[in-house]
């Protein structure tokens, strides 16, 4: 008679593993400290904590996906989507990591509770170092299983679809824009670009790092609209925002000063994005014109 088979769980030896695995602590420090420091709700704070939220659940499945064996059915496929996880979470963290000590000094609220502030304010940073090495990592391991997310194109897709995320955050209160067709037209701009490079950032996770010429051009005429739309959204929100018939004052007119400047930052970005898919689709081309040669 056979004894009975004992099955031991052994953890990754992995260092992205276990950076993930620190990360995850990292972010549930910071949650739990910043919800319970009984802090006055606001905007600001639970757009903090619902993100955090995001990133510690997401980041919990990947490693619970690590101890299993799903990944190995296809590398590709979850190359891309842990190292485009972690760039989403590591701008989230960073973005957080700036705007909330900014609150504990400003409000004066925040200082009723000392230690709870340094504590989520050190966690903070610790979880953006451990995402950021987290996309690091990554991109130096999946050299085998190298996909289209870690190349430059890809990274460029995480920041425009990040930046236009924070823009359509701020701009989420209609009162600032109802009545002006005009800047109506540039939220429609935000949320249609957003869109579709969500669905080009989920079409490229099953891709390589080497896209094709076809799906190059696609990508580029998909880009050169980005930023004709880009441009109008540029010249119109500050004309018609900073009019004096729409002008705000406090805070609203300091978010109307930040969806500007993240306009012109998400027209560079898109500006480069066109330009090296450009430069990569003419490679591309020719390298496809010596091959059939």
């Amino acid at each position: 008679m056979e004894p009975p088979r004992v099955h031991v769980i052994t953890l990754p030896s992995s260092p992205l593993f276990w950076v993930r695995a620190t990360a995850l602590v990292f972010s549930c420090v910071a949650f739990i400290v910043t919800r319970f420091a009984f802090l006055p709700p606001g905007d600001t704070i639970d757009w903090c904590l619902v993100s955090w939220m995001f990133s510690f659940i997401f980041t919990l499945s990947i490693l619970l996906v690590e101890l299993s064996r799903i990944k190995n059915q296809n590398p590709l496929f979850w190359s891309n989507v842990t190292i485009t996880f972690a760039s989403y979470a590591a701008l989230f963290w960073l973005v957080t990591s700036i705007t909330l000590p900014v609150l504990f000094i400003m409000n004066q609220m925040y200082s009723k509770n000392p230690n709870y502030c340094i504590t989520a304010t050190v966690f903070c940073y610790l979880a953006t170092v451990a995402y950021l090495g987290e996309v690091i990592l990554s991109k130096a391991m999946h050299k085998k299983e190298k996909g289209y997310m870690t190349t430059v194109l890809g990274m460029m897709k995480v920041f425009q679809t990040f930046v236009a995320c924070v823009i359509i955050i701020i701009v989420s209160i209609p009162g600032s824009y109802n009545g002006c067709v005009p800047l109506q037209w540039c939220l429609a701009v935000y949320c249609i670009c957003f869109i579709l490079s969500m669905v080009v950032v989920v079409m490229c996770m099953w891709k390589k790092a080497t896209p094709t010429c076809a799906c190059l051009f696609y990508q580029s005429a998909y880009e050169l609209l980005a930023v004709a739309l880009y441009v109008t959204a540029t010249i119109l929100w500050p004309l018609y925002q900073f009019h004096k018939q729409h002008k705000s004052k406090g805070s609203e007119s300091l978010n109307e000063i930040a969806v500007a400047v993240l306009t012109d930052l998400n027209l560079l970005i898109y500006t480069a994005d066109l330009a090296y898919s450009i430069r990569l689709l003419k490679k591309a081309y020719l390298r496809e014109n010596d091959i059939t040669q």
